[in-house]
């Protein structure tokens, strides 16, 4: 059996008309600052960091966030202006409302607890919603520059995201592997 271990996460991700307002933002911090870490993967609010997994074996994984989402409902999500974790990463900043820090901690303890998932990371320091626009390859010189931009900016959108999503990294960018829809609102 082949046993190759790639890298996975778990995250939710806007529909495609707000991906591709993130995704523009992506791209001018591309262009005028010199970051394109975050153009390799679609907008994405991280549940569950990477973690390594034996690709052949990633049914199990499956198999079991399906019966996760069977017991969650979609969750609304509004996102307001952007923030950073200085110095070097801006984001678009995901409300921390209660339904959102409770999909993740459910999550957390779900794979931690039936998969043997957890990262020694996330569980030191509390969930701070995301979405990245800007990381790793923002140098502090650009951070300094480009924040003064957008701490300022606005960015309003709100939605309901109705699946989690696992992504798999090909050894250059994340794509999506599988999703699956949280029941519906009862």
């Amino acid at each position: 059996m082949d046993k190759t271990k790639r890298l996975f996460f778990i995250a939710l991700l806007p529909p495609q008309e707000i991906q591709d307002s993130i995704t523009e933002i992506k791209q001018y911090f591309a262009e005028h600052f010199g970051s394109r870490a975050a153009l390799k993967s679609p907008p994405h609010i991280t549940l569950q960091p990477p973690f390594k997994w034996v690709t052949a074996e990633i049914g199990k994984v499956e198999e079991s966030l399906e019966k996760f989402t069977i017991a969650h409902q979609p969750i609304p999500i509004t996102l307001s202006g952007f923030a950073a974790f200085p110095p070097r990463v801006i984001y678009a900043n995901p409300l921390k409302t209660p339904a959102l820090l409770e999909i993740e901690k459910d999550l957390s303890e779900y794979l931690e607890t039936n998969l043997g998932i957890a990262d020694p990371f996330a569980k030191s320091r509390p969930f701070t919603p995301h979405i990245t626009v800007a990381f790793r390859d923002l140098t502090k010189e650009n951070f300094k520059a480009a924040w003064p931009e957008f701490k300022t900016r606005s960015l309003n959108f709100e939605f309901t995201t109705f699946q989690l999503t696992l992504l798999i990294h090909d050894r250059d960018r994340w794509n999506i592997k599988s999703e699956w829809p949280f029941s519906p609102i009862k």
